[in-house]
């Protein structure tokens, strides 16, 4: 992120006046030129240019699925929402490819968000960036809207559909949607002053909440390093003390394949860590130390002829043990029991009526679990045990109600890791959130951004 810039000097009241000459140009300039926000030309570009103007996009071909009004009427209430979701509504053609129709329609737009897609005569398929609404929410939502639509009803489904995400998307509309949806002339000199001014105080609190954001975020990180800087370090401790030589009598390429995987792993960690920006970017770095230690323990399995592991979670307790060997019993103090996977030391500890031996973190109020220590370790977390798993493992702690709650923290962009919702992101990614698609069956099943790689 770049650092915010300030004012070098000068009243506050010149700062507020030229903002306020600035948003006067702007919607003055908005006022007089027309904003075609729906584009009459075909092809993606022509679809994603239309979608960063406006939230709904209808190609002319297909007209007729979602007539004007309703089109009009589904951008109001989205923009009135503020929320990232994007719909279209294209024919079947070759310049549409299905199998990667949703993927390449988000790196075209770039912004972070919700996607709908319906295409006539197929169906419908929606995806979605998981800072702004989680996979299974896609998933859950999209097959809902497929078993009460069919395939030709597209206004049907995608105005179902938008309804339902944006009651639940994090985020905010990107601000290249400007103020309404049709692209309509302004109102009077008074008008515009007053939405100036609205402009200049809004833009002033959202400079604010940036500022505050980034501060929050870089103490978050400050934090998360002293634990992650622990994790590598463990980890390098691992790979020093293995004995094991790749070129030593019966090492076989398996093994050696196993080996090089964990030293990749480590470098990737450390690289990763040192070019980290935001709590979020931590995910990944647990992530790789996560695949690193399952190949160490898949390459002791191979030197000693033992079945070869499951590729399980990790500890839950402390995941520098490593992968975790049985799921078992657990519950916060005043919590709910849960399965959670465990390492063999801890499974047995439980066992005898122990305590695990639980990754502790400093914290105002000293040591604590990492799961009462607060929303930074979301992303540290979620590496080493997955976004879409970790709510189930720490509800009733801090963190699972950070987690559950609609709060700051929830839809902070850094919470799980990414970018907030109605971002300029480019084709800055998880490309894992947009795979899959229609598929060359013609399916109508799966699918999506979530990576289910099914048909439409």
């Amino acid at each position: 992120m770049s650092a915010l810039r300030r004012p070098s000097s000068g009243p506050l009241t010149g700062v507020l006046s030229g903002v306020l000459l600035a948003a006067l140009v702007l919607l003055a300039t908005v006022a007089v030129l027309p904003r075609p926000a729906y584009a009459a030309g075909s092809g993606l570009d022509t679809v994603a240019e239309a979608l960063r103007k406006s939230p709904v996009y209808v190609d002319p071909r297909v007209k007729d699925q979602l007539p004007d009004a309703d089109r009009d009427a589904l951008a109001k209430k989205i923009r009135d929402a503020d929320k990232p979701v994007f719909v279209a509504v294209l024919p079947d053609t070759a310049e549409f490819p299905k199998k990667t129709l949703l993927k390449d329609l988000r790196t075209r737009v770039g912004v972070t968000g919700v996607y709908a897609v319906h295409l006539a005569g197929v169906g419908f398929n929606a995806g979605a960036d998981r800072t702004v609404l989680p996979a299974n929410a896609v998933q859950n939502l999209r097959q809902a809207v497929r078993d009460s639509h069919s395939r030709d009803d597209a206004k049907g489904a995608v105005t179902d559909f938008a309804n339902q995400a944006i009651a639940q998307a994090h985020g905010t509309a990107p601000s290249s949607w400007g103020d309404d949806a049709s692209g309509g002339s302004g109102g009077s000199t008074t008008g515009l002053i007053a939405a100036g001014a609205v402009v200049a105080g809004a833009g002033g609190g959202y400079a604010l909440y940036r500022r505050n954001r980034k501060r929050r975020e870089q103490a978050e990180l400050e934090q998360l390093r002293v634990v992650v800087d622990e994790d590598i370090t463990a980890f390098g401790e691992a790979l020093e003390h293995l004995d094991f030589n790749p070129s030593e009598p019966g090492a076989t390429d398996d093994m050696r394949a196993d080996y090089t995987t964990a030293l990749d792993a480590y470098d990737l960690a450390k690289t990763k860590m040192a070019g980290a920006r935001v709590p979020g970017d931590v995910r990944a770095v647990t992530d790789a130390l996560e695949r690193g230690r399952f190949a160490l323990a898949t390459l002791a399995a191979r030197r000693t002829g033992a079945p070869l592991p499951e590729h399980r979670k990790p500890c839950f307790f402390d995941p520098r043990h490593g992968p975790s060997t049985v799921d078992v019993q657990w519950a916060p103090p005043g919590g709910a029991p849960r399965p959670v996977p465990a390492c063999a030391a801890d499974a047995t500890r439980l066992a005898d009526g122990q305590e695990p031996m639980s990754r502790t973190v400093q914290t105002a109020d000293g040591q604590q679990p990492y799961w009462n220590a607060g929303p930074a370790y979301s992303p540290w977390a979620g590496g080493y045990f997955g976004s879409g798993v970790l709510p189930a493992l720490v509800a009733g702690t801090v963190l699972g109600s950070l987690i559950s709650a609609p709060s700051a923290y929830a839809d902070s962009p850094s919470f799980f890791g990414g970018t907030e919702g109605g971002t300029d992101s480019g084709a800055n990614f998880n490309p894992a959130d947009f795979g899959g698609g229609w598929g060359d069956g013609g399916g109508f099943d799966g699918g999506g951004f979530d990576g289910g790689g099914g048909d439409w």
